[in-house]
C-alpha cells in the first residue's frame, strides 16, 4: 500500500513492527515533494530540520527511554499563515515579505510535542482572502487532479499537500469554507471546529471573530486526534471556551438519527444539477438506512454573503491596519513625507483582493455607513444564530452540499462577485461558530469531486465526528 493511502493507524503499526522508520517515512514524502513541484503546494520545504527530527524519533523508539507520543508517524502540512518559530510567515502577501516568526503557534506546540513531524509550509490566498488559491504572491496552487484547475482556496496548498501524497495531514484556517471548500473539491475530508475550540495564538488575523484553525486530510480518525490533541484552553487566546464544555455524543449502537436539510439551497441558480442529484439520492439513502431526514426553510440564505463579506471585510481592514511598512514587512523605497511612505508600501505590498476587503471595510465602518451596513449585518448574524440554534435543539445535524459547483479553471475571468457568491454553503458555519466538515460525496461528468458538508451544534465536535464518520461509510458502501 502506498505511503500516502495509509492511515495513521497503520503507519504507526509498521514503524512499531519494524518495517518502516520515521526517516523512510519523510525521504518518501520529500521525494513526492520534489516531483511534483509544479503543482506549487509549497513555499518553503523544512528537508534538513523533517528529516533531523525523523532520525531523533527513530532513536528515540529505538531506545525505548520514552513512549512515543499519540501523533508518532503524522507528517503535516502547515498553511503559511500560522506561525513556526524561526521559520517565514508571509500569510502568502508580499507585504510581509522576509518576516520570521518568533515563536509558534499553539496549535502547532501541541502537536509537536506528540511527536508530530512537520514537513513545510504550504502556499495559500493572501492573508487567507479567497476562494480559489489564485490570491498568493507566490502564484496559484494546482488541483493534482487536473492541473488545470484551482484546488480551492484559502487553504488550496493545504489540500494539495495531502491530495498529492506529501503529508499525512494539513493544518489551515477556516474563516468562511477554507478548509472545507478546497477539501471538496480536492476529494479530501476538511473540518473546522466551533469557534473557540482550538487556539488562535499564531494564527495571522483574518476576521478575529470568524478564523479557525482546522485540519485537512483523508483518515477521519487522524483529523479527530489532532483535533483533540490541538483544543483546549490557551493563556494566550481569551476568546477560547472552558475545557470542561462537552457535547453529548451518540451511543455507539448506529441511532436513528435526525437529519435536517435546507430545501432553498437545493433550488439555487448556481447549483451544478450533478451535485444536487448526488445529495437527494444521499437524502434517500439516509432514509432507507431508518434515519429521519427532515427539509427545513431558510429564509435568510441570500443574506448570508453579504453580512459574511460586510463583516469579514470590516474586522479585515482593521486587522490589517498595522501592516504599514514601518513595524514589520514590507516598505516602500524612503520616501520624505510619512504618509507617502505609508501609501506606497501598503499599494505594492498588497494585492488587489485584498485592497479590495481593506476599502470595503473601511467604507461599511465609516461614519454616516455604520448602521447601514456593519450594524445591520450584525443584528443578521444574530438572527441566522437564532434560527440556526433552533434547528440544532431539533436535529443532531444539517446537511447542505459544500459548493455549489466543482473546482473551475485557473484564470477563468471569474469576477470577484462570482466568487464571492462560491461560498454561499460554506460561511454558515463561520457565522454562527458551529462545527462543521466536508466529506466526499461524488463526481460530476468530468470526473472532478464534489462534498458533503455537515454542521453540528456549536462545542458539538463529538457529534459531528460521530456522524460524519457513520455518513463516510454509508457513503463508500454505496
Amino acid at each position: 500500500m502506498p505511503i500516502r493511502r495509509r492511515t495513521l493507524q497503520q503507519i504507526q503499526h509498521s514503524l512499531r513492527q519494524g518495517e518502516l522508520t520515521c526517516l523512510d517515512l519523510v525521504r518518501s514524502y520529500l521525494d513526492k515533494i520534489a516531483g511534483q513541484q509544479d503543482l506549487n503546494a509549497y513555499v518553503e520545504v523544512f528537508d534538513d530540520e523533517a528529516l533531523k527530527r525523523a532520525e531523533e524519533l527513530d532513536l528515540i523508539f529505538k531506545s525505548g527511554e520514552r513512549p512515543m507520543g499519540a501523533l508518532w508517524g503524522a507528517v503535516f502540512s502547515i498553511k503559511d499563515v500560522i506561525s513556526i518559530s524561526g521559520h517565514q510567515l508571509t500569510a502568502g502577501s508580499k507585504i510581509l515579505e522576509g518576516y520570521k516568526a518568533l515563536y509558534s503557534a499553539t496549535a502547532v506546540e501541541r502537536i509537536l510535542l506528540q511527536d508530530a513531524i512537520i514537513i513545510g509550509r504550504v502556499n495559500c490566498d493572501e492573508f487567507a482572502m479567497g476562494s480559489d488559491n489564485e490570491t498568493s504572491v507566490y502564484g496559484p496552487v494546482k488541483n493534482a487532479l487536473d492541473p488545470t484547475r484551482i484546488p480551492g482556496g484559502s487553504s488550496g496548498g493545504s489540500a494539495v499537500s495531502v491530495q498529492s501524497g506529501t503529508c499525512l495531514l494539513s493544518l489551515g484556517s477556516d474563516t468562511g469554507g477554507s478548509v472545507r471548500q478546497p477539501a471538496s473539491f480536492c476529494d479530501l475530508i476538511g473540518f473546522k471546529p466551533s469557534y473557540g475550540r482550538i487556539s488562535r495564538h499564531g494564527l495571522i488575523a483574518y476576521g478575529s471573530s470568524f478564523d479557525q484553525i482546522g485540519i485537512i486530510g483523508y483518515d477521519m480518525d487522524a483529523i479527530k486526534l489532532s483535533y483533540e490533541i490541538m483544543q483546549g484552553p490557551d493563556d494566550f487566546d481569551g476568546t477560547l471556551i472552558p475545557s470542561n464544555q462537552k457535547s453529548s455524543i451518540l451511543p455507539d449502537a448506529g441511532p436513528k438519527l435526525r437529519i435536517a436539510y435546507i430545501s432553498d439551497a437545493l433550488t439555487h441558480d448556481g447549483l451544478h444539477p450533478e451535485i444536487a442529484r448526488s445529495f437527494e439520492s444521499f437524502t434517500e439513502l439516509l432514509k432507507t438506512e431508518g434515519h429521519e431526514v427532515t427539509t427545513v426553510a431558510f429564509d435568510l440564505l441570500e443574506y448570508l454573503i453579504p453580512c459574511y463579506y460586510v463583516l469579514t471585510a470590516a474586522e479585515a481592514s482593521s486587522n490589517l491596519s498595522r501592516y504599514d511598512g514601518i513595524r514589520y514587512g514590507y516598505r516602500a523605497a524612503d520616501l520624505k513625507q510619512l504618509d507617502e511612505m505609508y501609501t506606497k508600501s501598503r499599494t505594492e505590498g498588497f494585492g488587489s483582493e485584498v485592497k479590495r476587503r481593506i476599502l470595503l471595510g473601511t467604507f461599511v465602518l465609516s461614519v454616516g455607513y455604520y448602521d447601514a451596513y456593519f450594524a445591520k449585518a450584525q443584528k443578521i448574524r444574530r438572527l441566522i444564530k437564532e434560527q440556526f440554534e433552533s434547528w440544532t435543539s431539533q436535529f443532531d445535524a444539517i446537511i447542505l452540499p459544500m459548493t455549489p459547483t466543482t473546482a473551475w479553471k485557473i484564470g477563468s475571468g471569474k469576477s470577484p462577485v462570482e466568487i464571492y457568491l462560491a461560498d454561499i454553503y460554506s460561511v454558515l458555519a463561520n457565522l454562527v461558530g458551529a462545527a462543521a466538515m466536508s466529506i466526499p460525496l461524488g463526481y460530476d461528468d468530468e470526473k472532478l469531486p464534489f462534498g458533503l458538508q455537515i454542521l453540528s451544534a456549536t462545542y458539538a465536535e463529538d457529534r459531528l465526528f460521530f456522524i460524519a464518520d457513520h455518513m463516510r461509510n454509508l457513503q463508500q458502501r454505496r
